[in-house]
């Protein structure tokens, strides 16, 4: 593995945090999450049209840059460091390979274009709840189970005379759903007997579609309920979508397509948490520097020095985690678990060190402790991440030799005996 980042790699992150610095302050963050769409729509166009971001990782033969997934990892470092609210992870992280993956050859060249142009937005409906799973972050979501109980939840899809396609059932918690051009529905089809999640295409607009965005914690990722009330849809994909079909079939390619989302998925979100908890843990150096008690700088105390010196290994480690996931997302379940804890423990120290005027809610500092606490209910917890990661290693299986003992003695822990 070389760690270094290449020429490209650094122009991109340089050109980045040149923009941003300029454009996305925290006083433009909180004005941009306040409008209808939830960010910065010139600031959007300006990224797409001179970095190309929302195509970083898009084959040029569909108008992208045609970087890998791992310079998209480490551009949204930067990203995460100013805490851009922008369509990015929505559109370009989720949608757009969902639409390479799983769209036929017209669909492809019809949506991805202006998916990297950054010219149409995208989002895809997986209610929040069941977004972790969905992604294979927190559990094995390849059968389906969180796309609802078949005709008691979720959303279902039949076909109407001619062959179309209609939608009814409802998403919550929705990322970028309200503003999105483009709605990625993941719905059940084929009714009991040959039950499939099949992935369809929503247009903004189309009828019998409601949206309305919903109150978030994290103002910087918003979120909206979805109702799809008999919507004509475009089913994605080529073919006869019951090829193969039958009940074993229940989760079929989307659901494949969707764990492979969710592993580069999880290292961009990783590399947010850890640009956000590289900033603010920046931003509360600078503090301490100035901040004087007892007629000297409180960074100057011992105790303070020590806090932040933890501070800054778990932040080093997040960023390691990072790089290591660019290069092979299949850790990227682990990085993201190792960046959101630092984020949360870097933030939270953060308002503490910040004495008095970091515990009101108009500072700047609860906007990291925003965005630690918002992705790690979207995307977590740390625990179940780790636990996942585990299991995906085989931790938690009995040794080869311990077959003939049993299970139950191979796992169990020694005991120890009781006094004479």
């Amino acid at each position: 593995m070389d760690a270094a980042f290449t020429a490209e790699q650094e122009g991109i992150r340089r050109t980045l945090r040149e923009v941003l610095g300029r454009r996305c302050g925290p006083d433009r963050v909180k004005a941009a999450v306040r409008t209808a769409d939830g960010y910065d729509r010139e600031l959007w166009e300006q990224l797409s049209r001179e970095i190309g971001l929302p195509g970083l990782a898009v084959p040029e033969q569909y108008g992208g840059v045609g970087c890998t997934p791992a310079d998209l990892v480490l551009a949204c470092e930067e990203t995460g460091r100013a805490l851009l609210p922008s369509p990015l992870l929505a559109t370009a992280v989720l949608a757009a390979p969902l639409v390479a993956a799983l769209g036929g050859a017209g669909q492809r060249a019809a949506l991805l274009p202006p998916l990297a142009g950054g010219g149409l937005t995208a989002a895809l409906a997986v209610p929040g709840p069941a977004l972790s799973a969905a992604l294979g972050l927190t559990g094995d979501g390849t059968a389906g189970e969180w796309a609802g109980g078949g005709r008691a939840g979720g959303v279902q899809a039949c076909r109407a005379a001619g062959g179309a396609w209609r939608l009814y059932g409802e998403a919550a918690q929705v990322l970028d759903g309200h503003s999105a051009d483009l709605l990625l529905v993941p719905a059940h089809a084929g009714g009991f007997a040959r039950s499939r999640v099949l992935l369809f295409v929503v247009r903004a607009g189309a009828a019998g579609l409601v949206r309305a965005r919903q109150t978030a914690l994290d103002e910087t990722r918003p979120q909206a309920l979805v109702q799809l009330r008999d919507v004509e849809a475009e089913w994605l994909g080529e073919g006869d979508p019951f090829d193969g079909g039958g009940p074993g079939a229940h989760g079929g390619p989307v659901c494949g397509a969707l764990a492979a989302v969710g592993r580069t998925a999880a290292a961009v979100l990783a590399a947010e948490a850890a640009g956000a908890a590289g900033r603010a843990l920046e931003r509360t150096v600078e503090y301490v520097r100035t901040r004087e008690q007892f007629g000297r700088p409180i960074g100057s105390f011992q105790a303070v020095k020590h806090r932040l010196a933890d501070l800054y290994v778990q932040l080093q480690a997040a960023r390691s985690a990072v790089c290591y996931a660019a290069w092979d997302p299949e850790q990227g379940g682990l990085a993201l678990a190792q960046a959101l804890e630092a984020l949360r423990l870097v933030a939270g120290e953060a308002i503490q060190l910040h004495g008095g005027i970091g515990f009101t809610w108009e500072h700047d500092a609860h906007l990291y402790f925003k965005r630690a606490a918002a992705d790690e209910l979207l995307f977590g917890p740390v625990h179940l991440l780790r636990a996942h990661a585990a299991r995906r290693a085989g931790l938690f299986e009995a040794p080869a030799g311990a077959a003939a003992s049993g299970p139950a003695t191979a796992l169990r822990p020694p005991t120890r005996k009781a006094a004479v």
